[in-house]
């Protein structure tokens, strides 16, 4: 009783883990559709409550038209604007990635984007630092002062 038990178990366990691995392989990516030119930017030093915007361009590498189902921001201070209108196959777009900095420091935000009848998204991540005006201001004279002297230099 107890082999036919174990045997049992055994075979159960077993093909739990095959209809799992089944699964995951016919897991459909957004990477396999879409191509984005870049999915990181780094805005470098920004002045404090001065919105910046940077945009992904990517290209429908799919054999049919996609949808974007949706852009996601990891915060309300993102606001992604992406086309809402299919994009034919081998046809090129974008996503632009908005940030108003309201708060100093680095940052790192996210926008996640789902394509309709995919299962995996993609993540597209802006990142920078936010000084205030002051600080901003340093920044801008520091940088000229440094071009200044590589021109005087020549």
């Amino acid at each position: 009783m107890k082999k036919a038990f174990v045997a049992l178990s055994v075979l159960f366990l077993s093909a739990t883990l095959i209809a799992q691995n089944a699964t995951q392989a016919v897991q459909k990516k957004a990477e396999d559709y879409i191509k984005f030119k870049e999915v990181k930017y780094d805005f470098g030093k920004i002045k404090q409550g001065v919105p910046v915007t940077h945009d992904f361009p990517f290209t429908n590498a799919s054999d049919h038209a996609i949808v974007i189902e949706y852009a996601s921001p990891s915060c309300g201070c993102t606001t992604p604007v992406y086309p809402q209108a299919a994009i034919d196959k081998g046809k090129s777009d974008k996503v632009t990635a908005g940030f108003n900095a309201q708060a100093g420091g680095t940052f790192n935000k996210t926008i996640t984007v789902k394509l309709a009848g995919i299962d995996s998204p993609t993540v597209l991540t802006i990142t920078g630092e936010v000084l205030t005006a002051e600080e901003f201001a340093k920044y801008e004279a520091a940088k000229k002062d440094g071009k200044s002297a590589k021109n005087g230099s020549n």
